[in-house]
């Protein structure tokens, strides 16, 4: 009769946020500049692409390189947050910028958390 040999224990699986703070705060620092809609209502034509790279480049090389995401997927991630900074409007403020923030692992936020 044979025996089996002792199962291993899996390592425990670190939690790590899906998008990386610091392609989260990049994203609160250029949309919250919406806010100040006086300088770039008569310039949306340049503000609105420029918002988009300055959010879109920054975020797909912290992806890639620092969260070590695949090409796929930090273009993914770099492409959603380059159109969310890209928006007219302040949408940190909203539900979807609570959604990115939560992704990004800012679990301060959460309720009964110090």
């Amino acid at each position: 009769m044979t025996t089996l040999p002792a199962p291993v224990e899996a390592a425990p699986k670190r939690e790590t946020p899906a998008i990386h703070p610091l392609a989260a705060v990049l994203l609160v620092v250029v949309d919250n500049l919406w806010l100040l809609a006086d300088w770039a209502a008569l310039l949306w034509i340049i503000t609105i692409p420029l918002c988009f790279l300055v959010v879109s480049i920054p975020t797909y090389l912290i992806q890639k390189h620092l969260h070590g995401d695949t090409t796929g997927r930090a273009l993914a991630i770099g492409s959603l947050f380059g159109v969310l900074a890209a928006v007219p409007l302040s949408i940190t403020g909203t539900t979807a910028g609570l959604i990115v923030l939560g992704y990004a692992g800012f679990r301060w936020l959460r309720p009964g958390r110090r």
